[in-house]
């Protein structure tokens, strides 16, 4: 963490008990500061210990009452990332670690204003993740490996990645209750060029790159819910693969489509048990991968006695494609799919401290056939404030 986020995260904590004292307060803040501790008990690399630390400090405003705008809200979220970067030596294609970034460095995240429109429906527009809203579901975010987040086949999408963790794009994003069954519709347009404050260059306000449209509909509060999702690029990007007779890239179309569902096994007093799967597919031209699905299950309480104590275990698996697995024959490697289980517990020990444990085997990691299967343990200890 540099001094710039230890300042910020100090300003938080200090002002955090004054915007928790009123019931109705027009601003809320919020801090958590995770530290993970990432080494490999088996596979080819070495066995070091490898740390990365990551710093959430938010703040959400009511602007109806700060301001008379009425219907309005704010959300600031600033990030810092700091630490090493163990997918490095650990090689897989989808990385192991959610926190783990290629840049370190303080960011802001997000920034945008949300406009009730009537009937719960709402506009926001300005910095804005993405994955906030769109493929995502409730029971795989306790799960440390990346793609529970977002699916790699999109993640891998756009010049910087699209507008996901760690690094925000210019969107605009509205979302439609249907009828009174928790059925919505959700659409976004988002800045192709995913860059915000402490990226080289800033908010990118050019659009040159065109924009990633996002479409999903889908029903909450359910027992049994889910989403079916769509999502391309205004302008085709330069293939990764394939080329013109002059050696200069081609560009094809990027786009793709995706689904995720989540249900209740177990519902009761003393627990809930919760399934979920998620799959998606994409051309492939822009990334080195065609689909993909997730899977797992979450447990809360574990413990009937201990509230907080919870259980996940995960199953992610990534196509790679045709085009891929060409370019790396050519390399003298034999490419193919990247499966992982990933099974993690946690509890909270004292009111801003929680701990949490995390194991996954990576079968062909970076996608190669015949590789050491590696064994990755993660410990993560997260402060809350």
């Amino acid at each position: 963490m540099n001094l710039r986020a230890l300042y910020l995260f100090g300003a938080v904590a200090a002002l955090f008990p004054a915007a928790c004292a009123a019931q109705d307060r027009p601003v809320e803040l919020a801090a958590e500061v995770t530290v993970d501790l990432v080494g490999q008990m088996a596979g080819a690399c070495d066995r070091k210990l490898r740390a990365l630390t990551n710093v959430d400090l938010t703040a959400d405003l009511d602007l109806a009452a700060l301001a008379g705008w009425d219907g309005a809200t704010m959300h600031v979220y600033v990030l810092d990332n700091r630490g090493a970067r163990p997918n490095d030596v650990i090689g897989t294609l989808q990385g192991v670690d959610n926190i783990e970034v290629p840049d370190a460095g303080l960011r802001l995240f997000e920034a945008w204003v949300e406009q009730g429109l009537g009937g719960g429906a709402s506009l926001r527009a300005g910095l804005y993740d993405v994955n906030s809203e769109f493929y995502a579901n409730d029971a795989a975010v306790m799960l440390i490996a990346p793609p529970f987040g977002i699916g790699s086949e999109i993640a891998a999408t756009g010049p910087n990645g699209p507008s996901i963790f760690p690094s925000s794009a210019l969107a605009a994003r509205i979302h439609v209750p249907v009828g009174t069954d928790g059925a919505f519709v959700r659409a976004a347009v988002i800045n192709a060029r995913a860059s915000t404050i402490g990226d080289a260059g800033g908010v990118d306000f050019s659009f040159r790159d065109g924009v990633l449209l996002m479409g999903e509909v889908g029903r909450s509060g359910a027992r049994l819910r889910g989403a079916v999702g769509v999502w391309a690029y205004s302008r085709d990007p330069e293939d990764l693969f394939e080329t013109t007779p002059d050696g200069m890239p081609l560009r094809k179309p990027s786009r793709g489509i995706y689904g995720v569902l989540e249900g209740d096994l177990v519902a009761s007093e003393s627990g809930t048990v919760t399934a979920f799967f998620r799959a998606g597919l994409s051309d492939r031209h822009a990334t080195p991968f065609g689909g993909g699905f997730q899977a797992g299950a979450l447990m809360a309480p574990v413990v009937a006695s201990r509230p907080d104590s919870r259980v996940s275990l995960g199953l992610h698996h990534a196509w790679t494609n045709r085009h891929f697995r060409d370019q790396q024959r050519l390399a003298g490697v034999t490419a193919g799919n990247e499966t992982v289980v990933e099974l993690t517990v946690s509890d909270t020990l004292a009111p801003s401290l929680t701990v949490q444990p995390d194991v996954q085997w990576i079968h062909n990691p970076g996608g190669i056939q015949g590789a050491s299967d590696a064994v990755v343990a993660i410990m993560r200890v997260i402060f809350s404030f």
